[in-house]
């Protein structure tokens, strides 16, 4: 099976998540269902549903925690050589061209992803324009919503 990268921070958080889950998220629900059968005719009792759709996603989200994890190899970025490439880890600064909109997004994995943290999967149609370039260099964006002019300002290994 295929190794997908992860960062070493991206890997953490994942088991975290999943130690919640397992610990807390799962004993409350499987609680919650027992509750709501004590309350009588279960194909009318909207607390029991609720709770089984909960308890269906629980599962589904340990399930794809756990393999990720299990095909994940972890790169530590702080062990990384630093330079002024774009490589898998690293935080790039960025100057939007058009608007002159400063911006820094983190490379990490597919499931570590998340834009509201600046953490943009390697997958990415941006993070795919960025690698291998390097501090100074214009980079050219085709991403769904049109063609984007960035100028790299910055690569940080942290």
């Amino acid at each position: 099976m295929k190794q997908t990268p992860i960062t070493a921070a991206g890997a953490e958080r994942l088991k975290a998540e999943l130690k919640e889950l397992k610990t807390t998220r799962r004993p409350a629900v499987i609680e919650a269902i027992a509750t709501a059968r004590e309350h009588g005719d279960l194909r009318e009792n909207a607390e029991y549903h609720a709770a089984r759709e909960e308890q269906g996603f629980i599962e589904g989200r340990i399930a794809e925690l756990e393999a990720a994890l299990s095909n994940a190899q972890i790169i530590d970025v702080a062990r990384l050589t630093p330079s002024d490439r774009v490589v898998f880890g690293c935080t790039v600064d960025l100057i939007d061209v058009a608007t002159d909109a400063e911006v820094a997004y983190r490379i990490v994995g597919d499931i570590e992803a998340d834009i509201n943290a600046s953490r943009i999967a390697i997958s990415s149609p941006i993070a795919r324009a960025l690698i291998g370039k390097q501090e100074g260099d214009d980079v050219v964006v085709d991403a769904p919503g049109g063609t984007r002019e960035y100028v790299i300002t910055a690569v940080h290994y942290r």
